[in-house]
């Protein structure tokens, strides 16, 4: 079940929240916890039911081992033994092909057969979640809780598949007080208004681009310079609505519920580092790769070149976190090259100006957004060379008319809804142009008030990402891969 399906929208969602409330209203609090968890649980096995009992021995596993890690002497070993599970089956589910087939491409036959495991959703953030939480016990960050508020710290489903990762800590205070079981109407506006504006991001913008990205990465041999920056372009804004857009539609789905889930984004794009980008984008991953990875294995403690070391090991880990191949772990080594050059840039006296720096750091940006989305490393090489391929824009391998009419609309009706090349190019402008100038759903509903012109604006939007949804279908978030 998708945030931008009809079912959770118009079906899943007043049902989940009714029921909570009533059950709050009438002080049932453990029956509106146990509601949620329920809930929870049956929107994650709408996937897939098999992966559910998993899902459940993971909760209960990782449970008792912070039971164990706040009463046992040996902590060590317990925590030591609950990580160790926790990546093991990480790697197990998500790794496991790749390393075969890794192997055999090393070996230069198929000596091992790929075991084609199908990846559970959601394993890599409620395993990160569950391993901070264990990290947090040790520490005597947070206490452990009763099972059932523990299953919806877990499995709360707004957070459940793509993020953000949530802190126990944090989060489990919201869980537990007394205010969070009954209606807070301008939560539940804002809520409304989040989750549409993220919805809006999804299905009326990332959608429409993706016919674009799609279009220019499935064909990297026939495309020319234009082209290559048109797909890498469009992908950089595809992924962005389409992460962040789902962000919000979760802080917004937390908000009905009285719940404060964590800011995932905050601009990135207004970056002017790579420093400033990894502070702006995937916000909870970055604080959970700095808290428990980077400062544990060193930080900035012991000297410049180990704090670049950990700097590039961290962010290649962040890379193969996020999928299983060798674009990703390409990706995160780029981001590590990138935050390591920065670094060392700033002990530099000359600074250049301020438009530079942010032309320089998008530019980085898009590069390694090339490798994240290629099929493979030379697909990403390839289309990099066509976008410093000067001379496929004056000596196209068409005939020039034949190019050049392409350019002006003549011929590219393949593209779904029209995107010819100056259509796109103008839509991506616009895009470019209201990423940089506009503030982003996470500013603007801080501040905003439940008027009557904030009714019609959310209704608007929200019924534009309706009809999307209705003539588009509804499209998979790009995080759901990962």
């Amino acid at each position: 079940m998708l945030f931008n399906s009809l079912e959770f929208i118009f079906l899943y969602v007043p049902i989940v929240v009714t029921v909570f409330f009533i059950l709050g209203r009438y002080n049932k609090k453990q029956y509106a916890t146990a509601w949620l968890v329920f809930a929870s649980f049956f929107f994650y096995g709408y996937w897939d039911v098999r992966y559910v009992p998993l899902l459940l021995v993971s909760i209960i596993f990782n449970y008792l081992v912070g039971k164990k890690l706040e009463f046992e002497k040996n902590k060590k070993f317990w925590l030591w033994l609950g990580i160790l599970v926790n990546i093991s089956m990480l790697a197990y589910f998500k790794y496991m092909d790749f390393f075969l087939e890794s192997v055999n491409m090393m070996l230069g036959v198929s000596y091992f057969e790929l075991m084609h495991i199908v990846l559970p959703l959601g394993i890599s953030f409620f395993t990160f979640t569950q391993t901070a939480y264990l990290i947090d016990v040790y520490r005597g960050d947070t206490k452990n809780t009763s099972f059932i508020v523990y299953c919806e710290f877990v499995t709360i489903f707004p957070h459940l598949i793509a993020g953000p990762i949530i802190n126990h800590r944090k989060m489990i205070p919201q869980f537990l007080a007394d205010t969070t079981f009954k209606v807070d109407y301008r939560n539940m506006a804002l809520g409304i208004g989040l989750f549409s504006m993220g919805l809006f991001k999804k299905t009326v913008i990332a959608d429409k681009l993706a016919v674009v990205a799609s279009d220019v990465f499935s064909n990297v041999s026939s495309i020319g310079m234009i082209e290559a920056w048109l797909g890498a372009i469009a992908y950089t804004f595809q992924l962005y609505f389409d992460f962040s857009g789902y962000s919000e539609m979760a802080m917004g789905l937390g908000l009905m519920l009285n719940l404060t889930l964590p800011q995932n984004f905050n601009s990135p794009y207004k970056a002017t580092s790579v420093i400033d980008f990894w502070r702006r984008w995937h916000m909870t991953l970055g604080g959970w790769v700095k808290e428990y990875l980077y400062i544990s294995m060193g930080g900035n403690r012991h000297g410049q070149l180990n704090k670049l070391r950990n700097l590039f090991v961290s962010m290649v880990i962040i890379g193969l976190w996020h999928g299983a191949g060798w674009t990703f772990i390409v990706w995160g080594a780029l981001h590590g090259l990138f935050l390591m050059i920065n670094h060392l840039w700033r002990n530099v006296e000359y600074q250049l100006p301020g438009i530079a720096n942010w032309c320089i750091t998008f530019l980085c940006i898009v590069i390694g957004w090339v490798f994240f989305r290629a099929d493979s490393v030379s697909d990403a090489v390839q289309i990099i060379n066509k976008m410093l391929d000067i001379n496929s824009l004056y000596f196209p391998a068409e005939e020039k008319w034949e190019y050049w009419l392409s350019w002006t609309g003549a011929s590219f009706a393949k593209w779904q809804f029209d995107w010819s090349m100056p259509k796109c190019a103008g839509s991506l402008i616009v895009l470019w142009v209201c990423i940089l100038t506009i503030k982003n759903p996470c500013e603007i509903y801080v501040n905003m008030v439940p008027n009557k012109k904030w009714m019609c604006f959310i209704s608007l939007v929200f019924l534009a990402s309706i009809y999307a949804v209705c003539a588009m279908g509804t499209g998979e978030f790009l995080y759901f891969q990962f």
